[in-house]
């Protein structure tokens, strides 16, 4: 078997915050040494628009629902979603 296939799959079944170090690495890697600036808000809108748009598909659109399994009030799910036009 390919073991690139066998790294993909034990890949998948790490903790999230395994897959967003990596992501950081690479991140500064690829930028060598230039600094970035404003690096907290870019990963949060990057991590932040997938996980509402996904959460929101798995409730078919119930906002409350969505709100509940984020752990969000409603008011504050509602101007996220706006923010990001998934509304």
């Amino acid at each position: 078997m390919d073991s690139s296939l066998d790294s993909d799959a034990s890949q998948r079944h790490e903790p999230l915050r395994v897959h967003v170090e990596r992501v950081v690495r690479q991140y500064f890697a690829m930028l060598g040494d230039e600094m970035p600036t404003d690096l907290y808000e870019l990963i949060l809108k990057q991590v932040e628009e997938p996980l509402l748009s996904v959460v929101l598909e798995k409730t078919r659109g119930n906002q409350t629902k969505c709100a509940q399994i984020l752990g969000l009030n409603r008011g504050t799910l509602r101007k996220k979603l706006k923010t990001y036009d998934l509304m």
